[in-house]
């Protein structure tokens, strides 16, 4: 049997839900429009997505935890809702009465709360009814035309019952990780400080990732470096920051460095040949970027002998979860060209994939279903695809956008990223190293 549902019909569903997967059950136009045909293939399964489809070329729809049956009762659902479709965006219509979430008649299709029933009495109709268990527009959700071209229904695959990314969720681990940061020394002697570059599209969460681990050292939610949501860059210069323990403490040794947002267009966004220089080590900090052309090596302040302490030592590319679907090939082409460059010079990198709790219901409910989520996995391994790296290269995070108090599950996601940089620029110095001593063995 062939979906009827889009790919990002379906991605947007799942979206909502935490899954990976949706497995069609029932198809109407196939097993028929009868209420014996639905309960035959969909009985005793769970959970399920119910869609209807109409001549207008409307999109509709049900979800429920509840397995269907033929008892004529109603069952609870709290987390039950119906849904509609304005192109590929997904509107969503919570259940407002939940003892009544969903009915089970034996003569019906999907029957949602004398709200919405799919297959009513036998028939390729819809029952529509909004009001005192669904709130939603009819026009909206179907154009009020209640004729049926199609129903499917979906089986909802569960998330993992063992995440797939062993994290270890407690107290001690989180102040473990914060002292092997504080006390970390990068293995070349000549380098005080690692010094990591974040690099991805405008408002992907770049500035806020720094925010967030210098607020995990402070000890309370801070905003040092300017974040925000915008359609152009909030960050027009290259910043250079340092991550101190504690209100008066040190400065750790690491170097979170900051660039413009990328942009697809020419001429806007950071120049690739600027992010070049800043991977050499050649900008300064506070560097202006101009999108029409990167800094020429005659201009005041350009560094023409850097040295290893000014190069940067990792990559991390950082992407917008709920947005990696919709990226466009001129913005994955650009990743491609900087990734190419980086690789050229030999430096190790990370992706983060930010937002994680906005593109999926499951970790917004519990940021520690992050392993358990199949959706999210899903767009790790689009993530990967689409700009190149290793599926083991990249960490999910939540950045602190909205909060005033710290939550310690947040704060191990976002260390594990930071532990994980500094792994990789181990790996940056050990191959220096053993570049200097071939070279050595062949004198």
């Amino acid at each position: 049997m062939n979906s009827k549902l889009t790919t990002n019909q379906k991605k947007a569903i799942c979206s909502q839900l935490g899954y990976l997967k949706l497995k069609l059950l029932y198809k109407a136009s196939i097993h028929g429009f009868t209420g014996v045909a639905f309960h035959l293939h969909c009985d005793n399964q769970y959970p399920t997505v119910s869609v209807g489809y109409n001549k207008s070329g409307r999109v509709f729809g049900g979800y429920t935890r509840q397995p269907f049956s033929q008892s004529g009762q109603y069952v609870n659902d709290d987390q039950a809702f119906l849904f509609s479709f304005s192109g590929e965006k997904l509107n969503k219509y919570p259940c407002i009465n939940a003892p009544y979430a969903v009915r089970m008649i034996s003569n019906s299709g999907p029957y949602f709360g004398e709200a919405l029933v799919l297959v009513n009495g036998s028939q390729p109709k819809v029952y529509s009814n909004p009001g005192n268990y669904y709130n939603f527009n009819a026009a909206e959700m179907h154009g009020n035309d209640l004729d049926l071209t199609e129903c499917e229904v979906y089986q909802v695959e569960t998330e993992m019952e063992k995440p797939w990314r062993l994290v270890i969720w407690d107290t001690k681990r989180k102040a473990g990780m914060m002292e092997s940061i504080k006390f970390y020394k990068p293995l070349n002697s000549s380098v005080t400080q690692a010094r990591v570059l974040l690099v991805g599209p405008v408002g992907v969460g770049k500035s806020s990732f720094f925010n967030s681990i210098n607020s995990i050292f402070r000890g309370h939610v801070t905003s040092q470096a300017i974040s925000g949501s915008s359609s152009t860059s909030l960050t027009t210069q290259f910043r250079t920051y340092s991550v101190k323990a504690g209100r008066e403490g040190k400065p750790l040794p690491l170097v979170l460095c900051d660039t413009m947002g990328l942009e697809e267009n020419v001429g806007a966004g950071p120049d690739i040949d600027d992010i070049s220089n800043i991977l050499k080590g050649h900008l300064p900090d506070r560097y202006q970027f101009n999108p029409s052309g990167p800094l020429q090596s005659e201009a005041h302040g350009f560094c023409k002998s850097p040295d290893l302490k000014d190069k940067i030592h990792c990559v991390t590319y950082v992407l917008d979860a709920s947005k990696i679907s919709i990226m466009t090939t001129k913005m994955e082409e650009k990743l491609k060209a900087i990734r190419r460059k980086v690789n050229l010079m030999g430096i190790p990198q990370l992706l983060l994939l930010t937002k994680g709790d906005e593109a999926c219901a499951l970790v917004r409910e519990d940021i520690r279903n992050v392993y358990k989520s199949g959706y999210i996995k899903d767009l790790m391994q689009e993530a990967a695809a689409r700009v190149g790296v290793p599926l083991s290269c990249i960490i999910p995070v939540k950045n602190y956008s909205e909060e005033l108090e710290l939550d310690t599950n947040t704060d191990i996601l976002l260390l594990s990223a930071v532990v994980q940089m500094l792994r990789f620029v181990d790996n940056f110095f050990d191959e220096i190293s053993d570049q200097l001593s071939s070279l050595t063995t062949e004198k």
